[in-house]
Formats: C-alpha cells, sequence, structure tokens
C-alpha cells in the first residue's frame, strides 16, 4: 500500500509530533499530509500548517483525500468524528487510530461494515524519530495494511504488532512512560542543583545519563538489574543512593504509575 496521502483528523500534539517524524524520515513529503481541526482550535491547526502541511476544518474532506487517516482527537471526541465520517469510509480507506482506550470493536462498529481499521499507540519521541510504537489489526484489513503502519511507525521509531489487550498496558508504560521518566530526569537535575551543578549543566548531565543507561541496556542486551549491580560496589556511594530510593519506594511508584494509566485508558473505552 503506497504511503502517498496521509491524513490527520486533529492537528494536536501527536499530530504535530507524528508528522514532524515522518517528515524528517522522509517516508512522505508535506504535500502528502492533511490535517483537519475545528475552527476553535486554530493554534493547532496553525503550528501543523508551519510544517508545511496542508489543513482544512473538514474532517470529511481529510477522509476524501487520504488513503491513510490516522484518527487523532481526544477519547472522548471520537465517537462524534466517526459519525461525522462514517457517509465517506469506504474499503479504499484505511483508517488508523492512536486514540486511548476505544477499543477496535468499538471504532468498527461506528464505521460502515468491512471498515480497514487498525489501533496504534505511539509516544512522543517519534518527534525525532526515536518513537515507541505498537498496533493491532482489525477484522477486516487486507494484505498489506499491517506492513504500511510499520513502515510508517518505524520511520520515526520501533514498531510492533500486538494483540489489542496489550494496547493500554503499552500507552501505561511506553506513551505515559515518556512523561515519567522526564519527571525522573527533571528530579535527577534538581538534585544536581542542590549539590551545587548549574542547572543547565545538570538538565543536560541527567539526560546524556538516562540516555546512556537506556542504550547499554538497549545495546549490551543485558538485563537492567545486572546493569545496576555493575555500578553499584560494595559499600559504595551508588548503593547508598539506591537504598534511599528503595526506602523510598521506588519502584513501586513506577510500577503503580504504569498500572494506573493503563487503567484510566481502559475506563476511558468504557465511558
Amino acid at each position: 500500500m503506497a504511503l502517498s496521502a496521509i491524513g490527520f483528523l486533529g492537528a494536536g500534539k501527536m499530530a504535530q509530533s507524528m508528522s514532524k517524524g515522518f517528515l524528517k524520515s522522509g517516508v512522505i513529503s508535506s504535500s502528502g499530509i492533511l490535517a483537519s481541526a475545528p475552527k476553535e482550535t486554530s493554534v493547532n491547526l496553525n503550528s501543523i500548517k508551519d510544517l508545511g502541511v496542508s489543513t482544512t476544518t473538514s474532517n470529511r474532506e481529510v477522509v476524501q483525500k487520504c488513503s491513510t487517516v490516522i484518527l487523532a482527537v481526544k477519547p472522548h471526541v471520537v465517537p462524534s468524528v466517526l459519525e461525522e465520517i462514517a457517509p465517506v469510509v469506504d474499503r479504499r480507506k484505511l483508517v488508523v487510530s492512536i486514540a486511548a482506550g476505544i477499543s477496535l470493536a468499538t471504532l468498527q462498529s461506528r464505521l460502515p461494515e468491512s471498515a480497514r481499521v487498525i489501533r496504534v499507540m505511539p509516544n512522543t519521541p517519534s518527534l525525532i524519530r526515536e518513537g515507541c510504537a505498537v498496533y493491532a489489526l482489525g477484522d477486516h484489513v487486507i494484505e498489506g495494511d499491517g506492513e504500511a503502519v510499520d513502515t510508517l511507525m518505524s520511520s520515526v521509531g520501533t514498531c510492533a504488532e500486538v494483540k489489542e489487550a496489550l494496547v493500554e498496558p503499552f500507552l501505561g508504560m511506553s506513551s505515559s512512560g515518556v512523561a515519567f521518566l522526564f519527571l525522573a530526569l527533571e528530579a535527577m537535575a534538581d538534585g544536581g542543583v542542590k549539590m551545587g551543578i548549574p542547572r543547565e549543566m545538570a538538565y543536560k548531565i541527567a539526560a546524556q545519563t538516562m540516555i546512556g543507561a537506556a542504550k547499554m541496556v538497549k545495546d549490551l542486551d543485558q538485563h537492567p538489574a545486572q546493569c545496576k549491580d555493575d555500578v553499584c560496589s560494595p559499600g559504595g556511594c551508588t548503593m547508598a543512593g539506591v537504598h534511599v530510593l528503595e526506602k523510598a519506594g521506588f519502584r513501586g511508584a513506577l510500577m503503580d504509575a504504569v498500572e494506573a494509566a493503563t487503567k484510566k485508558a481502559q475506563m476511558l473505552g468504557e465511558q
């Protein structure tokens, strides 16, 4: 399936991040992207228009002009948008939803019978082509649809097909997880500032430390516990700091955060 025309229904942060990533990767040109948003969200339209992307206030226009349509609106808006576009969705269109909590069954039930639908859950590092995404196929996709989405999302990071039951847990761990890591990064930098490191330098050091640690786990294929143990000398400075984090419930807090974000996404789908 050729990625000749991609449409975004919604022009918010995620649509902007994905558009920037797609353009940087060269998987599509700006002339091949069309985004829509209501007039009252003109800030979003102007922001995505600055990328050279065409814009409109008509969701139906996006569907009519694009072969791949990405549903990038807030979950509570999804039903009304699907109702609006349903009359112009046919088998020639691939509808890709990145809306949190909205199941394939719900999407398919509000679109014409046999509509081609795929759920994708990306994260914001797609902006710099360091994203992580998963996708689940709907009941009526045709040969090549999954590969097309995989190609599209792999152009801005890593991508894998999963069973739909894993989409919300992925959101909790990765899509929401980037915010948890930003929080940890900011806290580490604040700790450095407390101990005398200039703030701008502290942010750069904290960011590079996080990048380096992540690449060690990924590139060396080592268990994170082993990487941690390699830094923790007996009676050393790092072990003293790890002890403080363990007493504070650091691990449990992160696990609870992933669980809370996952359950919230699941609740959105039930509303």
